[in-house]
């Protein structure tokens, strides 16, 4: 039996606790650590860590770190689920306001991406679509909206929010970040860091507001956010989390209001940095994606080539050529099918 027995009942940890109850309506509990750190349970798989009183936020920042949006996207879950039990064991102590935050429950259990809905396509209010009333992803994605909502506004300081990911096919780049579009913004040197620390080399710029959830707590929170992409999809117990040190040393660095590592050079100049240029949706019944199943994320694709048709638009590759990310032909009407994406010829200007 866990220590913490009030937050986790008779299960081993945060993530175990998670699984056992994806089918629970449980209740808010809060419990106190020793250094006088508090931590509510607001939700199955949402825990919210204060930290004790009179203790140093030299960052002045708040963090939403969220992971299994997508159910059988599961290193970073652990990732996160080992972070919670070493602070749990006294490791390190807790700096910073932090709000962790376990997706997809059910999703998880039955390890897969979804069960009726795509949640990553649930935030920025488009839970309240109707075909998605009834949905019990749905409701998760308005009662995560909330949550953030309320924390945003419980906290001083720079918000950030990482919403942690693997993929579901190869990748010529094993690990990227997206930053959702906000009309003016750029990325904070800052932030450039810490991806740089997490071993995440290749940015990519969205050139439109969306519904995932990164695009929300940036549009509607303003917080400095980001979809991160740390490697391949793989069942809980097989993943190889030596090759997930980089992220979980710089959120642990991050939750323990440590300084960052001092950058080698300018740090903009450090990353790869790409610019979506089109959005591909399917369009319906004639949409026919020319882009094959078992292509890797960042394919090039030379000027001239068709990428995808129907009936009133064929769409070649312009003047340069363009790389893919996320190709999924089979997503429903109005979805994306894919992001095609170009260097950024001029980081930073």
């Amino acid at each position: 039996m866990t220590v913490y027995s009030d937050l986790f009942s008779d299960s081993a940890d945060w993530l175990s606790h998670t699984l056992n109850n994806a089918a629970a309506d449980v209740a808010e509990v809060r419990t106190e650590l020793p250094d006088g750190t508090v931590i509510v349970r607001k939700a199955l798989g949402i825990l919210e860590l204060t930290p004790a009183p009179g203790r140093s936020n030299p960052n002045n920042e708040a963090l939403i770190v969220s992971a299994g949006v997508h159910g059988n996207e599961t290193a970073p879950i652990e990732v996160l689920n080992g972070l919670v039990s070493e602070l749990l064991n006294g490791d390190w102590q807790l700096a910073c306001p932090l709000l962790l935050i376990l997706g997809n429950p059910p999703a998880m259990v039955k390890g897969d991406r979804f069960l009726d809905a795509n949640m990553n396509r649930l935030f920025h209010g488009a839970h309240q679509k109707p075909e998605y009333q009834g949905l019990p992803e749905a409701a998760r994605a308005r009662q995560i909206e909330t949550l953030c909502r309320d924390f945003q506004a419980s906290h001083s300081g720079q918000l950030s929010h990482y919403d942690l990911h693997t993929a579901i096919r190869p990748s010529q780049r094993e690990k990227f970040a997206l930053y959702p579009f906000v009309e003016g913004r750029e990325v904070p040197a800052q932030q450039c860091e810490f991806l740089l620390e997490a071993e995440v080399e290749t940015l990519l710029l969205q050139h439109k507001s969306g519904t995932t959830f990164s695009s929300f707590s940036s549009s509607q929170l303003g917080a400095e956010s980001f979809t991160v992409e740390l490697g391949k999809v793989r069942p809980f117990g097989q993943n190889d989390l030596s090759r997930f040190t980089g992220i979980r040393d710089a959120l642990r660095r991050r939750f323990r209001g440590q300084p960052a590592p001092q950058p080698a050079k300018a740090t903009f100049e450090r990353l790869t940095v790409f610019e979506v240029v089109q959005e591909i949706l399917n369009s319906g019944p004639s949409f026919v994606f020319h882009v094959p199943d078992d292509v890797a994320n960042f394919t090039e694709y030379a000027p001239g080539t068709v990428l995808w048709e129907d009936e009133s638009t064929t769409y070649r590759v312009g003047d340069e050529a363009e790389s893919i990310v996320f190709p999924n032909r089979d997503v429903p009407v109005g979805q994306r099918a894919g992001l095609l994406i170009r260097p950024r010829h001029t980081p930073g200007a």
